[in-house]
C-alpha cells in the first residue's frame, strides 16, 4: 500500500506541475526599479521622484 501511495503521489505531483505550466500566467512581467525610473524619466512623470524621498 505504501509503495502504491508514493507512486500515486508522484504522478499527481507531475500532473499538477504540467497543468500549471500550461495555464496562462496571471502576473505581469517584473520591471526593475532602475527600468521604472528610466521609463518615468522618458515620459516626464514627477510622481516617481516623490517616492524616492
Amino acid at each position: 500500500m505504501n509503495r502504491q501511495k508514493k507512486i500515486k503521489q508522484l504522478l499527481k505531483a507531475h500532473a499538477k506541475k504540467a497543468s500549471a505550466k500550461l495555464a496562462p500566467a496571471n502576473k505581469s512581467r517584473y520591471i526593475s526599479k532602475a527600468d521604472r525610473l528610466k521609463l518615468a524619466a522618458e515620459s516626464g512623470d514627477d510622481s516617481i521622484s516623490s517616492f524616492e524621498s
